[in-house]
């Protein structure tokens, strides 16, 4: 037998099926933990930790993001793509943003940013604690006789809860405003009550990217339900058979990507 020594093992798998995975990645819909979401890093971002959701490459026709920003890091320099949107929403710790050059204010836990196609901004943390936010790409769909819209630097507590559904328990909140035809996605966070579902199960053209916020429930996906929970990603292409139920104690809530207000592109 060799006496050679070996370094101490490390990164061992504990106890347990060696391959368990809650993940699942269909050709219409995809159910991703945040463990098996590797990281990487992007130019544009300094000391930031990009952890990729969705991308064309899982059938998806926009990126969503969860950028983990040190201090100190952000965009070293102004940053903007012509003919793409973006969309901010911060998840812990503080950033501040810059449009076109001017200072446009500081985003905490709640708070969101819509920056146009073509704006220049920076998003940059400038506190001393770590900051997450999840980030969103999507091309922009003119449509004739409207014009582009306007960036939007806000919070959710400044956004009306509706029930447009009529269904009690549960509620919305439009973190962009709802039937402005400018705008060809909507970014919504989705309230339940525990016990409270989707009254049915849901087939339609739009697709979806969905990032679990609070709360946990089972989520219909296809033929198949997954339990689902905070920092769970979803993405759903169109058609898509879904379905929410909340089973925790507290209410369940979700910010949810969806594309609307443009025709069918043949």
């Amino acid at each position: 037998m060799s006496n050679r020594a070996f370094p101490p093992a490390t990164g061992r798998v504990p106890p347990g099926a060696i391959g368990h995975n809650r993940g699942v990645v269909r050709p219409n819909y995809a159910f991703m933990p945040p463990e098996g979401v590797l990281i990487s890093r992007l130019p544009q971002y300094k000391d930031t930790i990009v952890r990729v959701l969705a991308a064309p490459v899982l059938g998806a026709a926009f990126a969503q993001y969860v950028l983990e920003i040190a201090p100190g890091g952000g965009t070293p320099a102004s940053f903007g793509e012509d003919g793409v949107q973006h969309f901010f929403y911060v998840l812990s710790g503080e950033v501040a943003l810059s449009i076109d050059g001017a200072a446009a204010g500081g985003l905490a836990p709640g708070g969101f940013a819509y920056l146009p196609p073509a704006t220049l901004f920076t998003l940059r943390n400038e506190s001393g604690g770590p900051a997450r936010v999840l980030a969103l790409r999507k091309r922009y769909e003119p449509a004739p006789g409207l014009a582009v819209p306007e960036p939007i630097l806000s919070h959710q507590d400044a956004v009306p809860m509706t029930n447009h559904t009529g269904k009690e328990g549960r509620g919305f909140q439009f973190l962009l405003p709802y039937g402005d035809m400018r705008f060809d996605f909507e970014m919504n966070l989705m309230w339940f009550k525990p016990g409270v579902c989707f009254p049915a199960v849901e087939t339609h053209v739009m697709e979806h990217g969905l990032y679990m916020l609070e709360g946990q429930g089972l989520y219909l996906l296809g033929e198949e339900w997954h339990e689902i929970w905070a920092q769970d990603f979803i993405w759903m292409g169109g058609y898509c058979p879904q379905q929410f139920y909340p089973t925790g104690q507290d209410d369940a809530c979700y910010l949810l990507y969806k594309n609307v207000n443009r025709d069918v592109a043949l």
